[in-house]
């Protein structure tokens, strides 16, 4: 990164961010401003959003091929924790193309020699561990509720899952848990990796200020997160191809999401 463009990447780190009110207006015009990013440079950002899919068919591979078949859905729900992480190659390019200077993909990979990858990366693993957390829950429950043989067959499993009250159990309950922990990651990386990219600020100040901006607008946030949820799962749909699209406008929407609720 030149001098130039790293004066440009920094913006007052030692502020305070002030968080705005916004309404469902701007995140309309968010979902907008990510589809015109992904138009403008579509090669480049289906090529990184790949990454997001085929990690999600190896997850769902490797929980058949480890008899641990239970896991697939929680494997494959719990990796949107990971998403906006997944994301920061793009929030670069969305930068990079607010700034008017080559988006070009390889630039997706410059955040990695920012001078706030430590604090990139140690926000990940949080989320990281927010992942593990939530698959170490589902495989509670699931043997608390069921407790099938290591060996159940993946029709043996499904029957006793769809069938049985201690299987309507475990959605109930799974589901619960399992949004307890979409909400906590929502509400800490909702904007703090775009905000740690931007101007550079520690973890404990991003995820403060994402608490704040979920905190300051509830209502569009819980539209918001809906909205994200709606798109990844509709990307899911057909072999998770979709998420070659869904990945890269939601990552891009994102970034405008940080503009309009940071000051």
């Amino acid at each position: 990164m030149t001098h130039y463009e790293a004066t440009l990447h920094r913006i007052h780190a030692d502020e305070t961010p002030r968080v705005r009110t916004i309404t469902t207006a701007d995140l309309k015009d968010a979902l907008h401003c990510g589809w015109e990013d992904f138009k403008a440079q579509p090669s480049h950002l289906a090529f990184v959003a790949l990454i997001y899919p085929l990690a999600g068919v190896l997850l769902a591979q490797l929980t058949v091929s480890y008899n641990i078949f239970p896991l697939l859905f929680p494997l494959l729900g719990g990796f949107a924790l990971l998403g906006p992480f997944a994301a920061i190659g793009l929030y670069e390019i969305s930068r990079r193309r607010e700034l008017r200077m080559d988006s070009s993909w390889r630039h997706a990979f410059d955040v990695l020699r920012s001078p706030a990858i430590g604090q990139i990366l140690l926000l990940g693993l949080l989320l990281t561990g927010l992942f593990l957390a939530w698959l170490a829950s589902a495989w509670l429950i699931y043997r608390a509720q069921l407790g099938l043989p290591a060996n159940v067959s993946t029709a043996d499993f499904l029957r006793a899952t769809f069938t049985t009250f201690d299987g309507w159990v475990m959605i109930a309950l799974g589901n619960s848990v399992g949004l307890l922990f979409a909400i906590l990651a929502f509400a800490i990386s909702v904007v703090s990796f775009p905000l740690i990219i931007d101007r550079h600020v520690d973890m404990a100040t991003a995820v403060r200020t994402s608490i704040a901006a979920v905190e300051a607008n509830p209502r569009v946030m819980l539209y918001w997160g809906l909205a994200v949820t709606g798109l990844l799962v509709l990307g899911c749909l057909p072999l998770l191809v979709g998420l070659v699209v869904a990945m890269p406008v939601l990552g891009h929407a994102s970034w405008h999401l940080y503009r309009k609720v940071v000051g």
